[in-house]
């Protein structure tokens, strides 16, 4: 159990509610979108996911932090959540692969947290009144102090934070996942498969088991920056384009969005995953709305035609299933939840994308044949011949 001596701390909503806790991570004050995540393991996966950037993040499940961080399980170089917000944190993790407890791992990243609040109390607002907005802070104790800093920060809907999480430059990555984490049954990335096809990953917040997974499928991975333009990617001659996962509203991302309308003109076969399925609805003419609370979990049931996958998903928008009438695309998964468009494809073109993360980490395994699929589509691309 944490130290009852840890320093005070105060969470507060847009709507005014206040919750009284005690700090863990760097002392300091966080404003971000506060939104909850409802898996019961991979909080560190979450916490480097860059998806996640610019939100405090509520983990409802009630103890955090006891089996540590290891950086094996990183998803990006740092945490990108602005704080955490918890019931209970772990002082002394317990786990072979532990190299950090979650608070000094948070502290050295400058990472403000709360915890010994009611996260049951405070996601059922969430559900009820939405994903708002809300600040973390040991340094202000008043809530109405607080509140007015809150009051002050920019919603979500019309920001583009792709530009702070993307890569600075262009890398190239060829890390097929580890033998120990491979679950299937034959390992995909056998020698002779190997860079067999060269994707152009735009990175909009990638995270790094999607180019594990890439690697694993026989891809040599060139990863780009956000604002990278279609010449400068057709100048790299890919067989395949890769739109990320990422952060903020995908309206936003106007460059990414026309980026991808050029790129859809070569035929070149392209995935997208969670942003990325976003801005591949909105470059064919789709329309995107903000979700009331969002879909953040591992257990998240898509599917259609009695055939369902348990899904990782991490995001707060949407696709709008009425703006796709006059698109050739067919809706090939929804969210089993509340019916919204979890995937889709082209129905003449090799385009293909979907709103959840199909490389887990964290999460279950159930879809990551999409790679799979996505390697099948460069296949035909390259020798339409044996078709």
């Amino acid at each position: 159990m944490p130290r009852i001596s840890a320093p005070s701390a105060l969470l507060v909503l847009a709507d005014g509610t206040a919750y009284q806790g005690r700090s863990f991570g760097m002392p300091g004050t966080a404003i971000g979108e506060v939104v909850f995540n409802t898996g019961m393991t991979g909080y560190q996966e979450v916490l480097t996911d860059p998806s996640y950037c610019g939100q405090l993040v509520t983990f409802t499940y009630p103890e955090l932090g006891n089996t540590g961080v290891t950086s094996e399980d990183e998803e990006s170089s740092r945490p990108q959540i602005k704080g955490a917000i918890a019931r209970n944190i772990c002082l002394e993790p317990s786990n072979w692969r532990s190299q950090q407890s979650l608070p000094d791992y948070l502290a050295a990243h400058g990472i403000p947290g709360i915890y010994g609040i009611d996260t049951r109390a405070l996601t059922r607002k969430l559900r009820s009144a939405g994903a708002m907005n809300g600040a973390i802070s040991t340094e202000i104790l008043d809530p109405v102090q607080l509140h007015e800093l809150v009051l002050k920060a920019p919603a979500m809907e019309g920001l583009n934070l792709t530009q702070v999480v993307t890569t600075p430059e262009r890398y190239e990555w060829s890390e097929p996942s580890p033998e120990s984490w491979e679950f299937m049954p034959e390992r995909p990335n056998a020698a002779e498969d190997r860079a067999k096809f060269l994707v152009v990953a735009i990175d909009f917040g990638i995270k790094r088991n999607i180019l594990r997974r890439l690697a694993s499928y026989g891809c040599r991975v060139i990863v780009v920056p956000a604002d990278t333009s279609a010449e400068a990617i057709l100048q790299l001659n890919p067989d395949g384009i890769f739109l990320s996962n990422g952060p903020g509203d995908p309206a936003a991302v106007r460059e990414g969005i026309a980026t991808a309308q050029a790129l859809i003109q070569t035929r070149t076969p392209m995935f997208g995953i969670c942003l990325g399925h976003q801005l591949l609805g909105l470059s064919l003419g789709a329309q995107t709305f903000k979700l009331k609370f969002g879909h953040r979990g591992l257990n998240q049931p898509a599917g259609l035609e009695q055939q369902v996958e348990i899904t990782s998903q991490n995001h707060g928008f949407a696709i709008d299933a009425d703006s796709l009438g006059a698109i050739a695309v067919e809706v090939t998964h929804l969210n089993l939840n509340d019916r919204t468009i979890a995937g889709m494809r082209h129905k003449t073109l090799p385009l293909f994308s979907v709103q959840y993360h199909p490389e887990a980490s964290p999460g279950p395994h159930d879809a990551d044949y999409l790679f799979r699929q996505f390697v099948e589509a460069m296949e035909v691309h390259r020798n339409p011949s044996k078709v």
